[in-house]
C-alpha cells in the first residue's frame, strides 16, 4: 500500500521561545519594518523637523518685521538689487522714481569708480607684485634648478631611470628588434634585376635600335606599336611580357641572353647581389636627374641661385581659395550694378582683378568706371596708376578736362613728366586753373631756382593770403627790410598765428638784435591772446626748444620766459618750474634749462635749493665764468647757505686761484662763523697746499667755537699724518671722554694702536667703544678682524655672532662672518653662512656679489641672474656681473655693465678701479684717459676697498688718478 508524502512535524506548529528564524545558517542579524511595525498610530500628529520650525519662524518675523537671527548674509546669497535674502521692501511696487533713484545712484557709483580707477589698479598692481614675492610660483622657484638643465649631456639624459625603474639600480637596455624580410620580397627584387641591369648598361650611351629612332637615356621614343619610352625601363616588345634591351634580347622560354646583354629571363635562378642592386638604384637617380635636363644645351632648365629671387617678380594669382575671388568678383559686380555712381566699388574691383593677376581685366574695369563717374578723382588716379607709362599721360589729360579743379591730379599728372621744363609747363597751366592751392604753388616753387622762387612766392601770397608757409618761404628768401615787410603783412593777413611772430623774432636775432628779441615775442603773446587765441604751454616750450635747435638761442629764452607763468598756480610754480627744467635737460636744450632757472630764481630770489640745483646744472651743462657767476650771485642771496660758499670756494681752488678761495671762505666765516663745514673747508684747503701750521691754528679755534666730534678727530688725523702720534693721542684720548658716543674716536684710538702693535690696548679699545656704541657696525667689524690677524677665528665667530644679536638683519655682519670662515680654511662653512645671510637678507646686493664668487665657475652665472632679480639696479650686483664678464673675456660685455655700473652710482670708488683695471688689461690708452678723467670729475668716497686705501696714512696726499691705481692693483683677483 503506498504511503502518501510525508510532512514535516513542524509545519502548523508554534515556534518555541527565543526562536530566531535563520540562526542556524547564519542568516539572521538585520530587521526590517515589516518586522516592527509602523513607527506611531495613523491617529498621531506628523512631528514637524526642525528646518521646517525654523523656516516657519523666519516666515512670522518676516511678516511681524523683525530681523531673523538666522539670516543667510554669506557671498553665495547676495543679489545685487535686493541684497541677502529678499528686499526689505518687497512689498511696495517698484515705479518709475525706484527706477531713477536706481539710475542716479548707479551713475554716482560710476563716477566714484572712475575716480578711483587708477589708484585701485596702482594698488591692485602693487599687491600682485607683493603677492608673487610671497608666494612665487612654482616654476618660479625652480628656475635656477631648470637652468642647470642646459649643462645636462647627451649621456647622462639617456641614463635618466624611468617612473617604473626608480626602484632599480640598473636600467634595462631595450632591445632592438629586427624583422627578416619575407621570400616574396626578395623574389621581386631578383626579378627587377632584368631592367636594373639594362639601365645600368645604357646609361650614357647613345646607340639606337636598328629600324628605330630610340635613342639611350634622355629619349623618350617607344618601340613600334607601344607607347612605354625606352630610356633604361623595362619596354615591353609588343605581344610578348619579356624586358627587350637594346643589345641582345632573351626571347621567351630560354634562359639564354644575346651577347652585350645582362639581362636575363624572369626564370633566371642566379645568386642575389644586393651590392649591385645599390648601384643601379644609384644609376636609376642619375638617369631621372638627367632626364630633368635641357638635351640641347646641357644645362639645368632652373636657375638655382636665381630661382628665389625670380618668384618675387611673380605676381601671384592664387591668394586664397579661388571660390571666394569669384564670389568677391560677383559681389562687386552687383555693387557696381546696383550703384553704378560708387567710386570705391570700382577701385575694389579692379584692385581685385589686378591681385589676381589680370591686370588688362583691371584696366578695362576702371576705364569704364571713368565713364561712368568722370567726376571722381579717385577713380581717375587709381586709373592712371594701372595704365603704362605710355598711356599714362593721355589718361591724366582725360582726367584733368573731366575734373580740372582737382589738385591731386593736377600733381599726379606733373609726376609723370620726366624733365623739369614740362612740369613746369604742367604746374603753371595748373595754377592758372586752379590759383588758391597751395599744394601747387609749393610743388612749383620747389623747382624753381632762389629767384624765380621769390617771384613765385610773392604771387603765391596774393593768391594764398593764408597760407603761413608761403608767407615764412617767402620771408626766407628775402633780405632783412624786405623780410620784416612780409612778416608785418603776414602778421596782418594771420593774425591768429605764433610761427610768424616767432620767425620775427628769430629774424632780429639773426641780425643781431637781440634787445628786440623778448620785446617781440611778449607783444606777440598780447596780440593772439587779443585774437582769441588760446596760449598752450607746452606747444610753445616745444617751439622754444625748436628756437634753440636752429641755434636762435634768444629767442627760445625769450619764449620760455614769456610762457613759463601760462596756466600755473601760484603754489605749484616752483615744483613745475622744476620740472620744466628738467624736460629741457633731458631734451638736451640747455639755453631753455638756463632760462628755466633764472625766471625761477627771479620769484624766489632766497630758495636755497633753486640756486643750488642751478649750480649744479651750471657745473655740468654750463662754462667756468658761468659757474662762477652763479654762485656770487647765489651766496649774495643766501648767505647762509654753507653748501653754496663751499662750492665757490672749490670752484676757485680748483681752477688754481687759492687766493680767491680764501677770500671766500673768509667771507663764508662772517656769515656762518660756528659752521663746522666752513671751517674743515678752510682746514682742507691749507693742508692740501702744505700750509700745515696755519691749518692747525685754524682746527685749535675750530675746536673753541665749533667743538664738534669731526673737528676732534679732523684735528687728530692731522698729527697723526704728519707723524705726531703722541699728539694725536693725546687729542684722542680727550675727545673721547667728551664725546664718547662718537664711534670714529674708538675706531681711531684701536688702529692707532695697532699700527704700533699693540694688539691688546687695541682690543680694549675696541671693546671700551663698543659698549659705548653698539650699534657701530664699523667698531665690530674692526675688532673681528683683529682678531682673525692673531688668528682668533672662535673669538672673532663669537664677536659677529654677538654684533648680529644687537644689530639684526645686517648684510656686513653676515659677509664679515663669511670672510672670517673662509679666512679659516672652512670653505663649506662660509657657504652655509652665505645661506643663512641670504634668508635673513634677502634683498641685500653686497651678500649676492658676494654670493656670485663663491660658487664655482659653472655655477655663477645662474647665481648672477638670480642677484639680478632679486636686485636689480644695486650697483654691486652690477659690478659683479661685469667682473665675471672680465673674468670670461667678454670684453664688450664686460666695458658696457662697467659703465653702466659708474653711472648708476658715480660715488662708487671700487667700480671705477675695476673699470679702470678692466681697461688696463683690455683697452687704449684713450679709454684709460677717459675712465680716470670721469673718475676724478665724480670723485668717489665710498666702497670697500675705495675708503680702505685712501685713508692709509701714506696715501693722504695722493691725488684722485693716483688712489685709482692704487685701488685698481689691491683689488682681489677673480679666478
Amino acid at each position: 500500500m503506498a504511503s502518501g508524502p510525508r510532512v514535516a512535524n513542524f509545519i502548523g506548529v508554534a515556534a518555541p521561545s527565543g526562536y530566531v528564524p535563520g540562526l542556524g545558517r547564519g542568516a539572521s542579524g538585520f530587521t526590517t519594518r515589516s518586522d516592527i511595525g509602523p513607527a506611531r498610530d495613523e491617529t498621531d500628529m506628523a512631528v514637524p523637523s526642525e528646518a521646517q520650525v525654523q523656516a516657519a519662524v523666519r516666515k512670522m518675523r518676516r511678516e511681524d518685521g523683525a530681523a531673523d537671527p538666522d539670516e543667510n548674509l554669506n557671498d553665495t546669497n547676495y543679489d545685487e538689487f535686493s541684497g541677502y535674502s529678499g528686499s526689505l521692501f518687497s512689498k511696495g511696487d517698484y515705479d518709475k522714481d525706484d527706477e531713477e533713484a536706481d539710475g542716479i545712484y548707479d551713475a554716482i557709483m560710476d563716477r566714484q569708480d572712475q575716480r578711483r580707477k587708477t589708484h585701485r589698479e596702482k594698488r591692485e598692481k602693487e599687491e600682485l607684485i607683493k603677492f608673487r614675492k610671497e608666494r612665487p610660483k612654482i616654476q618660479q622657484q625652480f628656475a635656477d634648478l631648470k637652468r642647470q638643465l642646459t649643462e645636462v649631456s647627451a649621456e647622462e639624459w639617456a641614463n635618466l631611470p624611468d617612473v617604473a625603474d626608480i626602484g632599480k639600480k640598473v636600467k634595462k637596455k631595450r632591445l632592438e628588434k629586427f624583422t627578416a624580410a619575407p621570400d616574396s620580397f626578395l623574389d621581386a627584387a631578383r626579378s627587377s634585376m632584368t631592367g636594373l641591369h639594362m639601365a645600368a648598361d645604357f646609361s650614357g650611351t647613345s646607340t639606337s635600335m636598328p629600324g628605330t629612332a630610340t635613342s639611350f637615356p634622355g629619349t623618350a621614343t617607344a618601340f613600334p606599336g607601344t607607347a612605354t619610352s625606352f630610356g633604361g625601363t623595362r619596354t615591353a616588345y609588343p605581344g610578348t611580357g619579356t624586358a627587350y634591351p637594346g643589345t641582345g634580347t632573351a626571347y621567351p622560354g630560354t634562359g639564354t641572353a644575346y651577347p652585350g646583354s645582362r639581362t636575363a629571363m624572369p626564370g633566371y635562378s642566379g645568386e642575389l647581389n644586393l651590392g649591385e642592386i645599390g648601384h643601379a638604384r644609384k644609376t636609376m637617380m642619375g638617369v631621372k636627374l638627367d632626364q630633368a635636363s635641357d638635351s640641347v644645351s646641357g644645362q639645368t632648365v632652373v636657375d638655382a641661385k636665381g630661382y628665389l629671387t625670380d618668384l618675387n617678380s611673380i605676381t601671384p594669382k592664387n591668394l586664397g581659395n579661388i571660390g571666394d575671388v569669384k564670389k568677391g568678383r560677383l559681389l562687386l559686380k552687383s555693387v557696381r550694378q546696383t550703384n553704378p555712381k560708387h567710386a570705391p566699388a570700382w577701385i575694389a574691383s579692379a584692385g581685385l582683378e589686378e591681385i589676381t593677376g589680370k591686370l588688362q581685366s583691371a584696366r578695362n574695369i576702371i576705364m569704364k568706371g571713368t565713364e561712368v563717374n568722370p567726376k571722381s578723382e579717385e577713380i581717375w588716379l587709381e586709373a592712371i596708376r594701372l595704365m603704362p607709362p605710355s598711356q599714362a599721360k593721355s589718361v591724366a589729360a582725360q582726367a584733368i578736362n573731366a575734373c580740372p579743379l582737382s589738385v591731386k591730379l593736377w600733381l599726379r599728372a606733373s609726376e609723370l613728366e620726366p624733365d623739369k621744363k614740362s612740369k613746369r609747363a604742367v604746374l603753371r597751366k595748373a595754377l592758372e586753373t586752379v590759383p588758391d592751392a597751395v599744394r601747387l604753388w609749393k610743388a612749383a616753387v620747389d623747382i624753381e631756382e632762389a629767384k624765380e622762387a621769390k617771384i613765385m612766392l610773392e604771387r603765391a601770397v596774393e593768391c594764398c593770403p593764408q597760407s603761413v608757409e608761403l608767407w615764412l618761404a617767402l620771408a626766407h628768401l628775402s633780405t632783412y627790410t624786405e623780410a620784416q615787410k612780409v612778416l608785418n603783412r603776414a602778421r596782418i593777413s594771420i593774425p591768429t598765428d605764433r610761427s610768424i611772430w616767432i620767425t620775427a623774432a628769430r629774424l632780429e636775432e639773426a641780425a643781431g638784435k637781440g634787445k628786440n628779441v623778448e620785446k617781440i615775442i611778449q607783444t606777440g603773446v598780447k596780440s593772439l591772446r587779443a585774437n582769441g587765441v588760446e596760449i598752450n604751454r607746452d606747444e610753445w616750450i616745444k617751439e622754444a626748444e625748436k628756437a634753440e635747435a636752429n641755434d636762435s638761442v634768444a629767442t627760445a629764452q625769450a619764449i620760455m620766459t614769456s610762457v613759463l607763468d601760462e596756466g600755473v598756480e601760484a603754489e605749484e610754480r616752483k615744483t613745475q618750474w622744476m620740472e620744466d627744467a628738467d624736460n629741457a635737460v633731458t631734451n638736451e636744450s640747455y639755453a631753455c634749462a638756463r632760462a628755466v632757472y633764472a625766471h625761477a630764481l627771479a620769484a624766489f630770489r632766497s630758495d636755497e635749493g633753486i640756486w643750488l640745483q642751478a649750480a649744479y646744472f651750471e657745473k655740468e651743462h654750463g662754462t667756468v665764468e658761468s659757474l662762477d657767476e652763479h654762485l656770487r650771485m647765489a651766496v649774495k642771496y643766501c648767505p647762509q647757505a654753507e653748501v653754496l660758499w663751499l662750492m665757490g670756494a672749490k670752484q676757485q681752488w680748483v681752477n688754481g686761484n687759492i687766493q680767491q678761495a680764501r677770500q671766500i671762505l673768509a667771507s663764508a666765516f662772517s656769515s656762518n662763523p660756528n659752521s663746522e663745514e666752513i671751517w674743515l673747508a678752510a682746514v682742507k684747503l691749507e693742508s692740501e697746499n702744505n700750509e700745515f701750521e696755519r691749518a692747525a691754528k685754524l682746527l685749535e679755534n675750530a675746536r673753541q667755537k665749533a667743538g664738534t666730534a669731526r673737528v676732534w678727530w679732523k684735528s687728530a688725523r692731522l698729527e697723526w699724518v704728519q707723524g705726531n702720534l703722541v699728539e694725536a693721542r693725546r687729542m684722542l684720548d680727550a675727545a673721547s671722554q667728551i664725546h664718547e658716543d662718537e664711534p670714529r674716536l674708538w675706531m681711531m684710538r684701536g688702529q692707532l694702536e695697532e699700527q704700533e702693535g699693540n694688539s691688546a690696548a687695541a682690543r680694549e679699545l675696541y671693546a671700551k667703544g663698543l659698549k659705548h656704541n653698539p650699534k657701530s657696525i664699523v667698531l665690530w667689524t674692526l675688532a673681528a678682524r683683529l682678531e682673525v690677524r692673531q688668528q682668533a677665528y672662535t673669538r672673532a665667530r663669537s664677536l659677529l655672532e654677538k654684533a648680529r644679536t644687537k644689530i639684526p638683519a645686517c648684510a656686513e655682519l653676515w659677509l664679515e662672518s663669511c670672510k672670517v670662515e673662509t679666512a679659516a680654511g672652512f670653505e663649506q662653512n662660509a657657504k652655509t653662512q652665505m645661506a643663512r645671510a641670504l634668508q635673513e637678507c634677502p634683498t641685500s646686493g653686497l651678500l649676492w656679489a658676494s654670493a656670485i664668487f663663491m660658487e664655482s665657475g659653472p655655477l655663477r652665472k645662474s647665481k648672477s641672474v638670480d642677484a639680478l632679480k632679486k636686485c636689480e639696479n644695486n650697483p654691486l650686483v652690477l659690478l659683479a656681473v661685469a667682473n665675471l664678464f672680465f673674468a670670461e673675456r667678454k670684453i664688450k660685455k664686460a666695458r658696457s655693465w662697467f659703465n653702466r655700473t659708474v653711472k648708476l652710482d658715480p660715488d662708487f670708488g671700487d667700480a671705477w678701479a675695476a673699470y679702470y683695471k678692466f681697461e688696463m688689461q683690455y683697452g687704449t690708452e684713450v679709454q684709460q684717459n677717459e675712465v680716470a678723467k670721469h673718475c676724478g670729475m665724480a670723485e668717489p668716497r665710498h666702497g670697500q676697498v675705495w675708503p680702505e686705501v685712501a685713508k692709509r696714512v701714506e696715501n693722504w696726499k695722493k691725488t684722485n688718478r693716483e688712489l685709482l691705481a692704487l685701488v685698481a692693483r689691491e683689488l682681489p683677483a677673480i679666478n
